[in-house]
């Protein structure tokens, strides 16, 4: 029997596993894919986005909204500021960039890899992978833990820490199957849905814009000629519609407008300037360079990939000269620049999702412990957990935080 077992092998079973081990508890972690960190690797696209840099507790614990209440206790223990000085004591540098976002110097989601298993084999943490878990259950005499596993055979622990993710990238080993077992086990679990995905547009002329990025933007979300929410920051064209980590953030509330009807989407690539002031801009720059050709100006203004684009949005004729461009047609695209027109046509699924939502009901776990009140001996971390969070390193910090408490604890 095991003081410890750790069933899945991502970011939050990893730290559990590590801190269990190096307090000098017997543990064994079981993943079902073929090696460790699976999803792990391709997060922030492979350079891994270890956490987010606002190392005052209660601003970081703002961006978990109405959670922050059960994350207090969590995260005095093991905050932002211990995460890089874990990873940094380690010999991983870290960077900051845009948004407070952390990454390794390296640029390697390996690099964070190569040292959570280095913390683990210095603790002496058992690893199987390809070890498929099939279901968890009490023993009735001893309290103890059985974990039963594919082809039959059961391991005995003491203590369990439950790390199997949420539904989000499914080929990864995140399926859900966690949810199952915890239900019989009779906790309550908050229906799993994608937090974080990209959006799929209609409009046909934005598949030719993929990988074109815009920074500093707004973007409004509309639902029946109103006004539904606002957020500014970077978006990203693919050939199926728009990410970054706007879009991201947003997605959770495009999809429940989407199950009322129609969402549409204004971009306003120049919110630090009203409509006046930009058409004195847009006339000055055809007075400057009045015989040459509209289309081949606009990139003065707005990025030379978007100019076609932009063009076909305002029904403009780009070959029209620069003297000849009407009041009327100087109106019409300062208009589309202040609010270009998107249709969204659905939201991604779990293949693509960045992280899922719902999972166990906060109230039902000891976050001094990250212990299931309803079942001693079984810790819950990371996406198993019903916590929303943004994009930009916060769902990492989450599973540090609450593997590192559990490992402590169990």
């Amino acid at each position: 029997m095991y003081d410890v077992v750790v069933v899945g092998g991502g970011p939050a079973g990893m730290m559990a596993a590590g801190r269990a081990a190096e307090k000098g508890r017997s543990v064994l972690l079981l993943e079902k894919n073929r090696g460790l960190g699976k999803k792990l690797l391709i997060t922030g696209g492979g350079r891994c986005n270890v956490t987010n840099n606002k190392t005052e507790i209660r601003t970081m614990l703002s961006k978990y909204k109405e959670n922050d209440q059960f994350l207090f206790s969590a995260f005095t223990q093991f905050s932002v500021k211990d995460t890089l000085m874990f990873f940094n004591s380690r010999g991983m540098a870290t960077k900051e960039e845009n948004e407070g976002r952390v990454f390794p110097v390296s640029n390697s989601a390996a690099s964070v890899w190569e040292v959570l298993v280095k913390y683990m084999k210095e603790g002496g943490v058992e690893v199987q992978t390809g070890a498929e878990v099939v279901g968890l259950s009490i023993d009735s005499e001893t309290k103890n833990i059985i974990i039963a596993t594919k082809g039959k055979k059961t391991i005995m622990a003491k203590s369990c820490v439950l790390a199997t993710g949420g539904t989000s990238r499914p080929e990864t080993g995140s399926t859900g199957e966690g949810f199952m077992w915890l239900k019989k086990l009779g906790h309550t679990i908050i229906e799993n849905d994608f937090a974080l995905v990209p959006v799929a547009l209609s409009d046909a002329w934005v598949k030719k814009l993929g990988g074109v990025t815009l920074s500093d933007i707004k973007f409004t979300t509309f639902q029946n000629g109103q006004k539904q929410a606002s957020m500014k920051g970077k978006l990203l064209f693919t050939h199926f519609g728009i990410s970054g980590p706007m879009v991201l953030n947003m997605s959770k509330e495009i999809g429940e407008l989407l199950k009322y009807g129609e969402v549409n989407i204004e971009v306003d690539l120049f919110p630090q300037e009203d409509s006046g002031a930009l058409r004195r801009r847009l006339q000055e720059l055809l007075v400057g360079e009045s015989n040459k050709k509209l289309k081949n100006v606009l990139s003065g203004l707005i990025p030379s990939a978007l100019v076609s684009a932009l063009l076909e949005v305002a029904g403009i004729d780009g070959e029209t000269p620069n003297h000849s461009v009407s009041t009327e047609a100087r109106k019409k695209l300062v208009m589309v620049m202040k609010a270009v027109p998107l249709h969204v046509s659905h939201l991604l699924g779990a293949n693509k999702a960045i992280v899922s939502s719902g999972g166990v009901a906060l109230e039902e776990v000891n976050f001094k412990t990250m212990e299931s009140w309803l079942i001693p001996g079984l810790y819950l971390v990371g996406d198993v957990l019903n916590v929303d969070r943004p994009s930009g390193g916060y769902s990492l910090q989450l599973c540090w935080t609450t593997g590192f408490v559990a490992g402590n604890s169990c």
